[in-house]
């Protein structure tokens, strides 16, 4: 089976509007100096075993992107913030369906809804770390940039057991080689980006939405949002147009195994 398309971006990612659920929105990093510029290696670094709170720093993480296996699957990532009631919503949709997802989870949201990550494992969906806050993280410097990664690290690993199957930037579609870096120091082996952005943190509306999760083709990675009624109104629509054209909705590690 092929592997996993891996890609190293060596640029930063644009800014633009703060908003907590936008992946796209900058806030201000904190004072500190700039970000290193130094590039990771192009191998990818081996399979580290899970992380504890204490984990010891390890070579950068490999970015992910998108499958290249050629099975009729997709991975729906969900940017884990918002209202527990719309939580609860989405995973009642994708049960219906008989589909599984993948869920990067903010902190600060993990913190004030523990509950939300039983919910989302006792439905058998997956976790990953999605910053503790939700910064503009790719205008951080190095120890900044640790420290959001890190500390969601530690409340997966206090509520669940575990730090998660992936990290995931925030506001940004593409890692940059620092984020590699930082996560790799954190204990994770990959990052997850995506290939497709369903937009729907802007709550254009649901065909909006349903129109642009239908550009997923079989690998694809899509990012959602919980958190916004506009989603879970979209889901029955995208989980049906996924099921006719042959495309099973799996958990993010199900699709780049």
């Amino acid at each position: 089976m092929p592997d996993p398309l891996t890609r190293r971006h060596l640029f930063g990612v644009a800014l633009g509007a703060a908003a907590l659920t936008a992946c796209s929105a900058p806030e201000q990093p904190p004072a500190g100096p700039p970000p290193t510029t130094a590039v990771p290696s192009a191998s990818a670094p081996p399979p580290s075993p899970p992380p504890s709170t204490s984990a010891r720093p390890s070579g950068p993480a490999t970015e992910l992107v998108r499958a290249a296996s050629g099975r009729p699957q997709v991975a729906l990532t969900f940017h884990g913030a918002g209202d527990p009631q719309v939580t609860r919503q989405v995973l009642d949709v994708v049960h219906q369906h008989g589909a599984r997802i993948t869920v990067l989870a903010v902190g600060t949201w993990l913190a004030e809804h523990p509950d939300a990550a039983r919910m989302i494992r006792d439905g058998g969906h997956e976790l990953g770390n999605h910053t503790w806050s939700h910064p503009a993280l790719s205008g951080y410097a190095a120890e900044p940039m640790y420290a959001e990664i890190q500390r969601c690290r530690d409340k997966l690993v206090e509520l669940t057991g575990s730090p998660g199957a992936f990290f995931r930037q925030s506001q940004g579609q593409h890692a940059t080689p620092e984020e590699l870096v930082e996560a790799g120091k954190a204990g994770y082996a990959r990052v997850l980006s995506y290939d497709v952005d369903s937009l729907d943190w802007k709550d254009p509306g649901p065909a909006a939405i349903r129109a642009a999760v239908a550009k997923a083709r079989a690998g694809s990675v899509v990012s959602m949002h919980l958190g916004h009624p506009g989603t879970v109104a979209a889901l029955p629509g995208i989980l049906t147009a996924l099921a006719d054209r042959g495309l099973t909705p799996v958990t993010a590690s199900e699709l780049l195994a």
